[in-house]
């Protein structure tokens, strides 16, 4: 790399070596891993600080801070809204979804699937959330590895194997103390990376203030959107309540976070743990927003992707670097090592949490079902390192292989989107109504999916209408942007690119395609809740299925009011009262309890 010295190449295997030393550590220390519970649960013993940074990190992925800088950059300041959503939507993940979870004190999410609906249930939603992460980690490998090739020289190669290896190295035989300890860890150094560009930027400007002024003279400053058309991109209604949707989907009944939220002792560390992610994810958000507005300053007369310098503006943060930081010794590295950081915290959370599932979803009922007794737990913890170990190099391979894919890098991003709906639709209809059983609860899910892949990639879609950008100040292909940096920008208006200008009129396009991306969670929620619902009270009126859940004898009809959220159990309990103490499995045809007091 040209841009990378002696101090540089010394700070990224730093980050490199701790991040390993630390899973090193925790294999040797502690139970040393002989229980599953330690393994995948961290024997349920971590501080509330710990699991709080890794909710934030688990997603906030070098795509997250490539894309959101650009984001800024290239359409303003508006997406900062979305921050508003984290806020309004936890209270609803942490007091509505969790109890829930922490009831049951299952290592898989889908757990609670079987227990409310039935096994094929469980199954259907851990497929679905299995393909979907093992397609996000080879791009979260692929995209800063590409990102940084392109403008900083780093192999392709190198980066792919670089994360990989030692994330699956740390994951593999650390288990979740590990992973939880290097995600704060691996957070410190994002914020670095993020803080590096704004104080590199801030400099060359002269103070936070410049960026500001030149930020709202290229209209890139804008807070107040309340358009209710849902085709627009991005508007209070857009980011507030698809910004909600797509948090809930991923912090209230996704397995990765849900594992990270059993993993402390008590029902209100948990919860608080939760509440605390949202500001320590809303600082990254905002500084890496404003790294963007930074980014814009300094290329604001001479927009590096109109000069062919770069090939996708996701390449404005690394190329930023190689323009400003090449003088400061180590401070790339520190940059670099913050960019893999967020996909190693990315990939080792994905990694933990898919053994989780492959063990207690597919081997430990497929070993019953075979020699007709449990999995015993003194044997569990092998088959869960083994398929940590198995879904890091799968992860490599698909790292390779999405550069083959070309635009598919951003379809499989939509999939992330468009998954997580239909989940949260399926866990909602579960927790929430009684009537649904394991027959609506699958045509549901399914419906839901179907539905939300089709708008996510049905073809053709309008292209994105973006804000202007200027070439004013490239004087030829050998530009140096350092010394246009201090020009006032005032002088570059007549040579702006009307980029928006030239965007066609998008009327012609179907309407669900013009969609604004942030709905899809949402429409794919509502499907999934809605025909779950319909088809399980037509179901019922045809007397085709009772009501609720099936518990071991499937001729019976019954309830585990542990199995839905506070509300409706209390409604449970308070209807049961005469057969129910602190939760219990109600026979709904005689109205006669089963067991009291139910633990699972």
């Amino acid at each position: 790399m040209a841009s990378f010295t002696a101090w540089d190449y010394v700070v990224f295997i730093v980050m490199l070596l701790i991040s390993a030393g630390i899973g090193v550590y925790y294999r040797f220390t502690g139970g040393k891993q002989k229980t599953t519970n330690e393994y995948l649960l961290a024997d349920r013993s971590m501080s509330v600080w710990p699991v709080s940074f890794s909710l934030m990190a688990s997603f906030m992925s070098a795509i997250t801070i490539l894309g959101v800088s650009m984001e800024n950059y290239q359409f303003g300041t508006l997406f900062v809204i979305i921050n508003i959503s984290y806020g309004l939507a936890t209270p609803i993940a942490s007091h509505l979804y969790l109890p829930v979870f922490y009831k049951l004190q299952a290592a898989s999410a889908y757990e609670y699937l079987e227990k409310r609906f039935g096994r094929a249930t469980r199954l259907c939603a851990s497929i679905a959330y299995s393909l979907q992460m093992i397609l996000y980690m080879g791009i979260v490998l692929y995209a800063p590895a590409l990102a940084l090739e392109a403008v900083t020289g780093m192999s392709r190669v190198a980066s792919v194997l670089s994360i990989g290896i030692v994330c699956t190295f740390y994951s593999t035989i650390g288990g979740m103390k590990a992973v939880l300890i290097t995600d704060v860890f691996q957070s410190i150094l994002m914020f670095a990376a993020v803080f590096s560009i704004i104080i590199v930027a801030a400099i060359l400007a002269g103070g936070l203030g410049e960026i500001w002024r030149v930020a709202e003279e290229g209209n890139r400053i804008e807070f107040l959107n309340f358009n209710p058309d849902p085709t627009v991109r991005h508007t209070w209604w857009s980011l507030i309540i698809g910004g909600g949707f797509t948090y809930l989907s991923l912090y209230a009944v996704n397995q990765t976070q849900v594992q990270r939220l059993l993993t402390v002792r008590s029902l209100k560390a948990s919860q608080a743990a939760l509440w605390l992610n949202w500001p320590i994810l809303s600082l990254l958000s905002f500084s890496t927003s404003f790294s963007g507005l930074a980014i814009y300053y300094y290329y604001a007369r001479c927009d590096p992707l109109l000069q062919g310098r770069i090939s996708s503006r996701d390449q404005l943060m690394p190329i930023f670097v190689v323009d400003t930081m090449h003088e400061y010794s180590g401070l790339p590295g520190l940059f670099v090592s913050g960019i893999f950081s967020a996909s190693l915290s990315t990939v080792s959370a994905a990694l933990n949490s898919l053994a989780a599932v492959t063990l207690e979803d597919y081997m430990k009922p497929l070993y019953q079902m075979i020699k007709k007794r449990p999995l015993v737990e003194s044997k569990s913890t092998l088959p869960s390192k083994l398929m940590a170990c198995v879904y890091g190099v799968i992860c490599i391979g698909i790292a390779f292989g999405t550069q083959s894919l070309g635009g598919v890098l951003q379809a499989a991003l939509t999939v992330f989107g468009v998954v997580g709906g239909p989940l949260f639709g399926l866990f909602t209809l579960g927790m929430f109504n009684t009537v649904a059983t394991q027959r609506s609860a699958i045509f549901a899910l399914l419906t839901g999916l179907i539905f939300s892949l089709w708008i996510g990639f049905g073809q053709p879609k309008p292209p994105v209408k973006m804000l202007e950008f200027s070439t004013e100040g490239c004087t030829d292909s050998r530009f140096n942007s350092t010394f246009y940096a201090f020009t006032p920008i005032s002088e570059a208006h007549s040579a702006r690119l009307a980029v928006a200008d030239a965007v066609p009129d998008d009327s012609d396009y179907f309407w669900l395609y013009r969609l604004s991306y942030l709905w899809y969670s949402v429409l794919g929620f509502l499907v999934t809740l809605f025909v779950g619902l319909a088809s399980a009270y037509i179901l019922k009126w045809l007397k085709l299925e009772g009501e609720s859940c099936i518990y071991e004898d499937e001729t019976k009809e019954c309830i585990n009011t542990d199995l839905f959220s506070p509300p409706i159990a209390w409604q449970l309990k308070k209807r049961y009262a005469k057969y129910i103490q602190n939760g219990g499995i109600v026979d709904m045809s005689s109205n006669k309890i089963i067991s009291e007091n139910t633990k699972f």
